[in-house]
Order: C-alpha cells, then sequence, then structure tokens
C-alpha cells in the first residue's frame, strides 16, 4: 500500500511527461497524493472493515469509503467518469477498463493469506467501478505480483505468473522508451508498470523506471511501487520524505492499515 502511495506522489509532478529519463528529483514542489493514493486509502479502509468473506458487504464498505474520501479530497485528480461516479447517490460499475482498478488495489494483497483469495478481492474491488474484464484483469495481475512479491516468490515466478494468467511481458523498458505514449488502460499501463518493477534493482529504480516511461506515469510509478515495496522495502529516508506530502487524515489511514496487518 505504501509503496504505492509514494510512487504516486514522486511521479504526480511528472505526469504528461516526456522526459524520458531516469534521472530526476524524487520530491519536488509539485509532489503529492493524487487519486491513486486517496482510492489506494478507500480499498485499505474497506479491507479493515473485515468483511473480507462477503462480496455485497465489502462492495458496499468499499464505494462508501470511496465517496467518503473522494469528498475529503475532492480536487485529486479523478478521471471524468469516475468523478461522476463519485458523485452518484447509488453509483453503479460503468464498463471502465482504465488502470484506477489497478493502481488502488494493493492493499487486498496483504489482508488475506492465499493467492486465490487475493485475486478474488481483486476482482471484487475493481468491479464496482472497473467491471470490463480488462479493469478486473489489471487489477488482479497487480495483486497478484504484489502478494507474491510479499511471499517471498523470485521475479522470474512473478513474471512467469504473469503470462501465464494475465499479460506477455515479451518487451523491455528500453524497447518502448521512446515510443510509448500516455495510456491510462490497464491493458496499456499494467504490463508496463510491472515490468517497471521486473527490471528494477531497489524500490527506487522501480519508481525511476516508471517515470521514465513518460505518460501517466504517477499511476504507473504506484503500480511498479506497490510491488516493489514487499520486493525490495522502501528505503527509509524516501518514506519519511514521502510523509511530508502526505496530510494528517490520509497518514492516519495508512497507519491504521499497516498496523492492522502487521506490515
Amino acid at each position: 500500500m505504501l509503496g504505492a502511495i509514494i510512487g504516486d506522489i514522486i511521479g504526480s509532478p511528472y505526469e504528461f511527461s516526456s522526459g524520458k529519463s531516469k534521472i530526476f528529483p524524487l520530491f519536488v514542489g509539485g509532489c503529492r497524493p493524487t487519486d491513486d493514493s486517496v482510492m489506494t486509502a478507500a480499498v485499505a479502509l474497506a479491507c479493515l472493515d473485515g468483511a473480507l468473506e462477503d462480496r455485497e458487504a465489502f462492495q458496499e464498505n468499499l464505494v462508501a469509503h470511496m465517496k467518503e474520501l473522494g469528498q475529503t479530497y475532492p480536487d485529486a485528480g479523478y478521471g471524468a467518469k469516475f468523478y461522476w461516479f463519485l458523485r452518484e447517490k447509488d453509483p453503479k460499475p460503468y464498463g471502465s477498463f482504465g488502470n484506477g482498478s489497478a493502481m488502488r488495489v494493493s492493499p487486498v494483497a496483504y489482508a488475506t493469506k492465499t493467492l486465490e483469495r487475493v485475486e478474488e478481492l481483486a476482482q471484487w474491488s475493481a468491479e464496482v467501478s472497473h467491471d470490463h474484464p480488462e479493469g478486473i484483469k489489471g487489477a488482479q495481475a497487480v495483486a497478484a505480483a504484489v502478494f507474491m512479491a510479499r511471499t517471498g516468490k523470485s521475479k522470474e515466478e512473478i513474471k512467469a505468473y504473469t503470462e501465464a494468467h494475465y499479460y506477455k511481458l515479451d518487451f523491455t523498458l528500453d524497447e518502448i522508451r521512446s515510443t510509448y505514449r500516455f495510456d491510462v488502460t490497464c491493458q496499456g499501463s499494467v504490463p508496463q508498470a510491472i515490468v517497471c518493477f521486473l527490471e528494477a534493482e531497489s524500490y527506487e529504480d522501480a519508481v525511476r523506471n516508471a517515470v521514465s516511461l513518460g505518460g501517466d506515469s504517477d499511476t504507473i510509478a504506484a503500480m511498479a511501487g506497490s510491488i516493489a515495496e514487499p520486493f525490495f522495502g522502501i528505503p527509509e529516508e524516501i518514506e519519511e520524505e514521502a510523509f511530508e506530502y502526505i496530510d494528517e487524515e490520509l497518514a492516519g489511514y495508512i497507519t491504521e492499515f499497516l498496523s492492522a496487518f502487521a506490515l
């Protein structure tokens, strides 16, 4: 969870960037938690509610937290359809295959103990809004990679599982960097985020890889960072600096989740 939020914060000022470089300051004045962080917190709160065996209750809790946090952070940068979803009295899924389902999913990988249940919770978390098969697939791919990383699986195992169940990862960052463009679909950003992790040598390197692609850099960094966190750990100095950009309320949710799931 924290890896996603820090990745989002670091990537936030570089969204739409065409710099295509791994050399940039991690934290600058424009850094902030965006909708990626806010909705990750909403999923975390739904996990804390404990209704993890009841699809209807879990989804009701999740939507309630999404709407509440959407009102608390109205300027976080939501997509147009999701913005109106948050303002509906009784919001319904709208067939999205955008990467919003994958950017927010990482908490479910800590909330239960088997890969099968993680993938089920990822589906539940996605389909309240992103009920297109590709929207669900993207969330499950990220959640599965996070769970495998936190349970000691190797990069080779994570790649093999992803390719067997979700996406082909038959490219390198160097091969796609110059031509990659802004893409908010799951199928156009989740595989790239996973490769950002696979090619990384540290948490920081995974986030730098993500930002270097350009485009939807905060979300790609959030997804890559969520996988890199349990695999590499987050350096203390990066975590401390990131918290300078997180307000007291959001920090409280993070702390509560980390404490509850003994991370």
